[in-house]
């Protein structure tokens, strides 16, 4: 890609200040005639380089210009400035540094860049979904800040029951889970996790934060992640599928399915992980042409009460006594609703 070979010969020159023909042939594995075409391409689209003749010349950047991209390749720029569009969910203050960093550009690499920032739109809503418009909670700055700065902050925090509270806490960082914003935190209790949509107050304290040694964010949350899931699903059922449903259950569960081997008779061992019996029974019961529960014996009973009820309700087909029963009924709700 010439564009790419154009950035890596501008970074080029800012390393060593002053290349040849021979030299960029080398290191980008072209043709010497190819990179002096180039090296031309460069200072006829404005780029400040210019040519020294004679012995221990070569290409050199007027007056040491440097260039923000350091270490970039053109694709490595373009997806940098995806951020830009309106696919992105960057904060204004973020696009706008971008922007500028756009305008620092060489001009033949603007181009890519800002089409890049028009090139793509994500509609996250699926179809037939209400519209929601998600905006970042109101303390999400103020509290990045203080991760960044490595500052305590009094928290102010509402919980799940309106109870507020106030602590001072010790940001280590902070995740976005879908829509929703966590700020991970060191406290006197130990570490916790606070929905940034339930903070009432963030005011920092201007005292260091204590961060462990060895924490790393990622890690922390997927821990954190991992225990939120067994406490939302603690109970496990195991099941055999048939292969075509296997699909269909991905569908329906999601990551509370792990699928395991074969059985002798073809069908395929599962294991479903929900919230209680009556939840996972509900949900299974309309999947029973593929599924078959094995254990434990609880969620077994509650299928076959969910099947029983089905039957009762639709098993008989209707009589014409069915259809008397219910014009009456209809006629007498008419009767009784008049003035």
């Amino acid at each position: 890609m010439r564009s790419d070979r154009l950035v890596a010969i501008l970074l080029l020159l800012q390393r060593r200040e002053q290349v040849t023909a021979a030299e960029v042939s080398r290191e980008l594995d072209v043709s010497e005639r190819t990179a002096r075409r180039d090296l031309d391409a460069l200072a006829m689209a404005g780029v400040p380089v210019y040519s020294v003749q004679g012995r221990g010349g070569g290409w050199r950047l007027v007056g040491g210009a440097r260039t923000d991209l350091s270490g970039l390749t053109a694709s490595e720029a373009r997806a940098l400035f995806l951020a830009l569009g309106p696919a992105s969910d960057a904060t204004p203050a973020l696009k706008a540094a971008l922007r500028k960093l756009v305008h620092a550009l060489p001009k033949p690499f603007q181009v890519q860049a800002e089409a890049a920032a028009a090139s793509l739109v994500v509609d996250p809503q699926r179809w037939g979904a209400s519209r929601i418009e998600h905006r970042p909670p109101r303390f999400l700055d103020e509290l990045q800040d203080a991760v960044i700065r490595g500052v305590q902050v009094s928290l102010g925090y509402v919980d799940s029951k309106g109870a507020e509270t106030r602590r001072t806490v010790h940001p280590l960082g902070i995740v976005a889970k879908g829509p929703v914003w966590y700020l991970v935190s060191n406290t006197e209790t130990g570490r916790r996790v606070f929905r940034i949509d339930r903070v009432s107050s963030a005011d920092p304290t201007g005292d260091p934060v204590h961060r462990p040694g060895d924490f790393d964010l990622a890690e922390s949350w997927n821990e954190i992640a991992e225990e939120v899931d067994r406490k939302r699903t603690p109970l496990e059922i195991q099941a055999v599928c048939t292969p075509d449903g296997i699909g269909i259950l991905r569908m329906a569960l999601g990551d509370r399915l792990d699928v395991g081997g074969s059985t002798t008779d073809g069908r395929i061992e599962v294991v479903i992980r929900g919230p209680n019996e009556y939840i996972l029974a509900g949900e299974l019961s309309g999947l029973a042409e593929w599924v078959e529960v094995t254990g434990p014996p609880s969620v077994r009973d509650r299928l076959a009460s969910i099947g029983n009820a089905l039957v009762e309700r639709y098993g008989r087909p209707r009589t014409s006594g069915d259809l008397t029963r219910l014009e009456a009924d209809e006629a007498g709700s008419e009767s009784s609703s008049a003035p």
